[in-house]
């Protein structure tokens, strides 16, 4: 069977806007998708096939000027985000089928553009480390990350050519890299969060996954610019007029990052110098670890705070989440200030190395998804970021050699630099592995 075929949300929207396809086509397309591959590999927790065929017909409908730039585009919602009619279990046996009364406010902006929500994708436990039964569409023995595990192994399998996720540590960032998806988190408040059970104020953002990076500027143009009707909103170039400064990070071997995934940041390095951006190796081990251990602080101390009512119910919790708000429990408010003072000491610093355009460089992950489903793979390439607040951008394209599992690298900026970084990542892909738009299916590992 092959399980690996990401489907173009840009080209989707357009044959949709333009009536080379139909909501109900796009629909029951993705219906049929999840039917033949989603036995063995369990990204969705809750279908409303009925309510999304429903809905696409009302679309359908519609006028021509009255249609959204989403016009028909089948989403996937990740289990800790709201959707009208459809309970949000967070992946915990505390929350039980009681259908939320309306949607996150995320989700109305993508129903208000278009977009069709097909259903929850499958979450880790209220977003951190128990992992849910989501495979790997590449290899259904390894795990697919977390805690965004169903939406980007939905978006990697075809079944969907977007899905909502949101990343706290690593929850967007992990997966997309394990996937060979793209990857976009939002710099912390960009979007308002209404409706999304959180875990840490201080440090959760919204995320997206789609097939390619391309794909991923169609929809920042569209919810940046684009109302609820009108033409497609202008492409972004594919390179800058004058590229950006990349600042490279290899971390050391405290990291834990494997020789094949150094290998393809060494690649990544290549490609964006040939593309005429200045490379220069960035020395950030030192900042990066401290800025790693300050998130897990502050993670857990907001954590133990925020989920009160589930910490009061260890019995009902996995040993991850009951440690998690354990450690919560014994952070002093002296050690949380710390925390937060250090990470604002190491925003001052990242803010003048990441001046005028200049984007970081650096893996998303340690290597390729490890093998079993029994955890999901460490967060710490992606905790520094999401410490600062910063966008970040997952390029797919590169392959572990050994294993031919895909390797993300990952490129972040300051927050209103996202127009340098999405040409970085564009110009990147298209060296690495030109688009994925057209990706063919690959038969996965099936065990």
């Amino acid at each position: 069977m092959h399980h690996v075929a990401p489907q173009s949300l840009e080209k989707t929207a357009h044959s949709l806007v333009q009536g080379e396809s139909t909501a109900v086509e796009e629909v029951q397309r993705a219906l049929d998708r999840i039917a033949e591959t989603d036995s063995g590999i369990r990204a969705w927790v809750e279908l409303d096939g009925d309510g999304a065929l429903a809905a696409a017909e009302r679309l359908d409908r519609l006028p021509a000027a009255e249609r959204g730039p989403l016009h028909g585009v089948p989403v996937g919602v990740k289990d800790i985000i709201d959707v009208a009619g459809l309970p949000t279990r967070c992946g915990s046996q505390l929350r039980d089928g009681t259908p939320a009364a309306a949607d996150a406010a995320i989700v109305a902006r993508l129903r208000g553009l278009g977009a069709v929500v097909l259903g929850k994708t499958v979450t880790t436990e209220f977003a951190y480390f128990n992992p849910g039964p989501t495979a790997n569409p590449h290899d259904t023995g390894r795990t697919p990350g977390g805690s965004s595990s169903g939406s980007a192994a939905a978006v990697a399998a075809g079944m969907v050519p977007l899905a909502l996720g949101t990343q706290t540590a690593a929850s967007v960032s992990r997966p997309a890299a394990y996937c060979g998806v793209t990857g976009f988190v939002t710099a912390r408040g960009t979007h308002p969060e209404d409706g999304v059970t959180g875990l840490s104020p201080s440090l959760d953002s919204l995320g997206f996954l789609a097939a390619s990076v391309g794909d991923m500027d169609f929809l920042r143009r569209v919810l940046d610019g684009a109302g609820a009707a009108g033409p497609f909103p202008a492409a972004c170039p594919a390179s800058a007029p004058a590229p950006a400064t990349v600042l490279s990070w290899a971390p050391g071997g405290s990291f834990g990052i494997e020789p094949a995934m150094l290998a393809a940041l060494e690649r990544a390095e290549e490609e964006l110098a040939a593309l005429g951006h200045p490379v220069q190796r960035l020395d950030f081990d030192e900042r990066g670890a401290g800025l790693a251990e300050a998130h897990a602080v502050i993670m857990a101390y907001d954590a133990v705070r925020l989920r009160s009512a589930e910490a009061a119910r260890p019995e009902a919790l996995s040993p991850q989440l009951a440690a998690l708000f354990e450690a919560g429990r014994t952070t002093s408010d002296a050690a949380y200030a710390a925390a937060h003072g250090f990470v604002a000491g190491q925003l001052g610093w990242i803010r003048g190395q990441l001046a005028y355009g200049t984007v970081l460089l650096a893996p998303a992950a340690q290597g390729p998804a490890p093998e079993g489903l029994a955890a999901t793979g460490a967060p710490i390439m992606s905790r520094p970021w999401q410490a600062l607040g910063l966008p970040v951008l997952v390029v797919p394209g590169l392959t572990d050699p050994d294993t031919g599992m895909p390797l993300g690298v990952q490129l972040a900026s300051l927050p209103g630099s996202e127009d340098a970084l999405f040409a970085a990542a564009a110009g990147l892909q298209q060296r690495l592995a030109g688009s994925l738009r057209d990706t063919a299916a690959v038969e996965p590992a099936v065990r």
